[in-house]
């Protein structure tokens, strides 16, 4: 995969036994030129966003679906999580959260995805949507390099 922007992207019902499938197919689209620790990370994020859009967002309403967009460049990944809930204000959360709490019941994911993510955006859409938007640097590695 070299040309960029490349991009995919992926709709799933809002069920949490889809998470498999949303990683599998996220792994499908790993690329060499991206050192694995950067993967890995947003890997993460990817899951945590998935879940965070089934249980909170979609809360069991199980004829929503989650759209999830990949977008790579020479210097960015870009995951962008869709859902249907209601209305989300991501940094009043983020400021009510505290800074660590292994021990609290929620939080963690959002907090997680903050410390990962280079740029972190929660935006609705002019459809009634919610996109959070994860956005991570990386430098390409060399074939030769370790990640």
């Amino acid at each position: 995969m070299s040309k960029f922007p490349f991009s995919k992207s992926l709709r799933v019902p809002t069920d949490l036994s889809a998470l498999a499938r949303v990683l599998d197919w996220f792994d499908g689209l790993e690329s060499p030129l991206v050192p694995q620790r950067i993967w890995l990370q947003l890997k993460t994020a990817l899951a945590e966003a998935f879940t965070n859009a089934v249980r909170h967002a979609h809360q069991g309403e199980s004829d929503l679906t989650v759209e999830i967009y990949f977008e790579q460049t020479a210097e960015t990944l870009e995951l962008r999580v869709i859902d249907c809930g209601p209305r989300f204000d991501l940094e009043a959360k983020l400021q009510e959260l505290p800074d660590e709490d292994l021990n609290a019941t929620g939080g963690r994911g959002l907090r997680l995805m903050e410390c990962i993510a280079d740029e972190l955006h929660y935006t609705r859409l002019e459809d009634d949507r919610n996109c959070l938007s994860l956005l991570k640097r990386y430098e390409i590695q060399s074939s030769s390099q370790e990640a």
